[in-house]
């Protein structure tokens, strides 16, 4: 029994060298997206709560700012008048309450706003891994785009494994095995729909600019996982020189592309003319007949 006691414990030791070596850089980039996540999901369910309790009080202010986190500071910092003030409202409907009630309104205020400041100090910390750990892939997708594809793989090295086609999809999951079990669309893209390039595209660029978005990312992560020179601002750049911005300006008309609409519409205008005055013939001709 002494020998198996002794295997026993080597073994135990080895597993648990093998758990601690484990841990590795990505595995904390995923913890920290996926608590910012939850950052998100408390923060807006708190701040839902709060303009319902503060509607109570001033609910012209409330309806007027919509932004979760502005709100929240503008109540702490300012009292009810400047709010009210600065929304160029002067009388409120809003009950008149005692302080005591002000602020317990407040206080809960400052704990939903103490969630926003956490929020922003993971931030900074997922920006400064992220830069350690795969630059090239914060430099193509930013920090909270590229962590999210992270946890959607399961580490740095699974997305290295994850072919482009897959990497286009990640995230829209629901709808790739409703396509493969009853038929429907494929979907064209995943999570990556967030990134600028695609999100400011028409609905007929989305599927396009996610293959090559995707491309893109899957030699980035290759490079960071394998310790490569750093070539994010060549990705990116092959990326906007193959979708650049569109300009502002009008588009030159082609000239006969003009003069072929020009007559086409007013072939068009022609028929509809043609097809009025018969109709206005024949409505007579009723009204002759009608007379007699």
């Amino acid at each position: 029994m002494g020998k198996f006691d002794k295997l026993r414990e080597q073994s135990i030791l080895l597993v648990k060298k093998k758990l601690r070596e484990s841990v590795h850089q990505d595995t904390l980039i995923i913890q920290t997206i996926n608590a910012m996540e939850d950052f998100d999901k408390v923060a807006n369910m708190l701040t839902t709560r709060l303009r319902e309790w503060y509607s109570l009080y001033n609910p012209e202010f409330s309806e007027a700012i919509f932004n979760q986190e502005k709100f929240t500071e503008l109540i702490i910092k300012k009292d009810k008048k400047t709010l009210l003030r600065e929304i160029n409202t002067h009388n409120s409907m809003g009950a008149d309450l005692e302080k005591k009630d002000i602020s317990a309104i407040l206080f809960f205020a400052k704990q939903i706003n103490e969630l926003y400041i956490s929020k922003k100090e993971l931030h900074k910390y997922l920006e400064s891994s992220m830069k350690n750990v795969c630059p090239n892939l914060l430099t193509l997708t930013g920090a909270t785009l590229g962590a999210k594809l992270l946890a959607k793989a399961g580490s740095l090295k699974r997305l290295v494994m994850i072919p482009a086609s897959t990497i286009q999809v990640l995230g829209a999951e629901k709808a790739l095995f409703r396509h493969i079990k009853t038929g429907a669309k494929p979907p064209r893209h995943g999570i990556i729909i967030k990134h600028p390039l695609i999100a400011s595209a028409k609905q007929s660029e989305h599927g396009k600019r996610a293959r090559t978005l995707a491309d893109k990312i899957s030699i980035a992560v290759k490079v960071d996982y394998f310790k490569g020179k750093f070539i994010g601002d060549k990705l990116s750049k092959e990326i906007e020189e193959k979708f650049p911005k569109q300009n502002s300006s009008p588009k030159q008309v082609n000239k006969k592309d003009f003069k072929f609409k020009k007559e086409s519409h007013q072939k068009h205008n022609n028929k509809n003319n043609h097809r009025n005055n018969h109709k206005n013939n024949h409505k007579k001709n009723k009204s002759r007949n009608r007379s007699r």
